[in-house]
């Protein structure tokens, strides 16, 4: 899952996330359909979709880079030429050498996918153009689409249930489908048989992440706005209405907050902002919004769940089911639990998502394309992320605070321009370092191995202050991230001294709305009452500016 999202497959514009993953499923046999698959099967496979309105299709890919296919193959979705449903794994030739980066698929079902070269195909239902391919026949084997997507690369894939969206890497949406509502966002409700661009209040905008609800569509944008358009009956495009809307238009009620991601449910839509905060809106038959009643929203409404930050949101438009997972590791599940209706948020066993819809889904399908960790075999990354600080294998240590750090100076030469400079004349096996404290100097050390972090916010700032000395960016917005997540009333104001200490603008502006927006408690605590007397001025001449003391 990463280096920022994941088994979301764009990183174009969109925030770092402070750890490497890929997502670690013991048995993705949890699908009911993959007890199709022998064990041998089983333990070749690398990334996965289950589908279908039974969750009786699937398509994974293995070890080899080969894409497999299995199950009932309603209208041709399996993309094999024939609708011969099968019991046994059949390979999908037609998309032979081709890497999957994100997938998607539709009721009908019809399939879109995107390679990692940044390719589209699609196959399956067609019957409302929802293939893009110009035709209303059903599509029996993947079929390139290029119209007007010829120049662009495609990050993200996202369908409804008829129609589907594509994001480029340029940050431009296009859709094409089914259209009864305005969910092609074209401004009419004729069908869409071709991709075609989205513009509207998306004109000028970059847009870093979308998703459908079965007729309706999202876009978050770069600077943290949600743009909708489509059905909007249950009060799904969160507008404070119930009209349709054919042409994309900013959610005003989130006005202040800024999202990074939506997950859109059949009926019901979910965002997580940047302080970790879920908000919900639309049908709410299920408890799928997760307030603690049946009624539906249509404005944006918080999500309690416990006092941790949330990292992932889940909700796939097939079920009314909603899932979140806390930076402390925890999985929450609400909405249609395998025919009950949970209506707040309730603490699984679960370790991932995923999991949630495997298990408590109707019908269990994925949210999104799995990423299974391979087992037994390490690669070169997974094998180096073992030799950090490893006496054995060390050629010199580092000694801080009076503790040692192993280290091995080709890799540190290799990772990091100032090692390759500083080492490259030194034959000494101890180097001793004042600099920096011990725990943000070894993870300094550990993130070079591993590229990632884990640290506490307020030692996350050493860090910082590291990542800057040493011109190491990507390092810098780890940072940043790490500090976001672990921003709290407490220690607010340190973490914003810090973000203008080292000129971490963008953590700043981050850290000052996160001020803004607890300001009685901030304003009450240690931080602030000894806050230095120009970062004071400064913040109050800028919070005045934005109405913060305004009754």
């Amino acid at each position: 899952m990463e280096e920022e999202l994941p088994l979301f497959c764009g990183e174009s514009g969109k925030p770092v996330q402070a750890t490497l993953s890929s997502l670690k499923m013991v048995d993705v046999g949890k699908w009911p359909i993959f007890s199709l698959c022998s064990e041998e099967e089983l333990q070749l496979i690398r990334q996965a979709c289950v589908f279908g309105n039974a969750g009786n299709e699937v398509l994974y890919t293995t070890v080899n880079d080969e894409i497999f296919v299995l199950g009932t193959n309603s209208c041709g979705c399996l993309g094999l030429g024939d609708v011969q449903s099968t019991l046994e794994p059949r390979r999908l030739d037609s998309l032979s050498g081709k890497k999957i980066a994100c997938l998607s698929y539709g009721s009908g079902p019809h399939i879109v996918l995107a390679t990692t070269e940044g390719e589209v195909f699609a196959w399956g239902h067609n019957a409302y153009s929802q293939l893009g391919n110009g035709t209303t026949n059903h599509g029996l084997v993947p079929c390139h689409i290029s119209t007007n997507l010829s120049n662009k690369q495609v990050i993200e894939v996202a369908c409804g249930s008829y129609h589907s969206l594509v994001l480029t890497s340029d940050g431009e949406v296009f859709a094409w489908g089914y259209n009864n509502s305005g969910q092609v966002g074209s401004g009419s409700t004729a069908n869409q048989p071709i991709p075609r661009r989205v513009t509207g209040c998306l004109q000028n905008k970059v847009v870093v992440n979308i998703a459908c609800g079965q007729m309706c569509s999202m876009a978050v944008v770069d600077a943290g706005e949600v743009c909708v358009w489509g059905y909007n009956g249950n009060g799904q495009l969160g507008l404070g209405s119930s009209g349709n809307q054919p042409t994309p238009c900013r959610i005003a009620a989130l006005q202040g907050i800024r999202v990074q991601r939506v997950a859109c449910g059949y009926a019901h839509t979910l965002v997580l902002t940047d302080e970790g905060q879920v908000y919900a809106w639309g049908a709410n038959s299920y408890g799928q919004l997760g307030t603690g009643n049946k009624s539906n929203q249509s404005y944006p409404t918080p999500v309690m769940v416990e006092k941790d930050r949330i990292l992932e949101i889940a909700a796939c438009h097939s079920a009314h089911t909603s899932a979140a997972k806390t930076q402390g590791g925890n999985v929450y599940m609400w909405g249609q639990c395998r025919g009950q209706s949970v209506t707040l948020p309730h603490l699984t066993r679960f370790s991932c998502t995923d999991d949630v819809f495997a298990c408590f889904a109707t019908p269990p399908v994925t949210w999104r394309l799995l990423s299974v960790e391979p087992d037994g075999h390490l690669t070169v990354a997974e094998s180096l992320k073992r030799e950090f600080d490893n006496p054995d294998t060390a050629d010199m240590k580092f000694l801080v605070d009076g503790k040692y750090i192993y280290a091995h100076k080709v890799l540190l030469k290799i990772r990091c321009e100032h090692f390759r400079s500083s080492l490259a004349n030194n034959e000494d096996e101890i180097v001793e370092m004042s600099e920096f404290s011990y725990p943000v100097y070894r993870a300094f050390l550990e993130y070079l191995y591993t590229d990632s972090i884990n640290l506490s916010p307020e030692e996350a700032i050493g860090l910082l202050d590291l990542a800057t000395f040493y011109r190491e960016n990507r390092l810098k917005k780890l940072c940043q991230q790490t500090i976001k997540q672990g921003i709290c009333e407490e220690n607010a104001i340190a973490l914003l001294s810090a973000a203008v200490k080292y000129d971490a603008q963008d953590l700043e502006e981050f850290c000052f709305r996160f001020c803004i927006n607890h300001l009685t408690v901030v304003t009450q605590t240690s931080g602030f009452a000894e806050m230095d007397h120009d970062l004071l001025k400064n913040f109050i001449s800028k919070a005045s500016r934005v109405g913060a003391f305004k009754n």
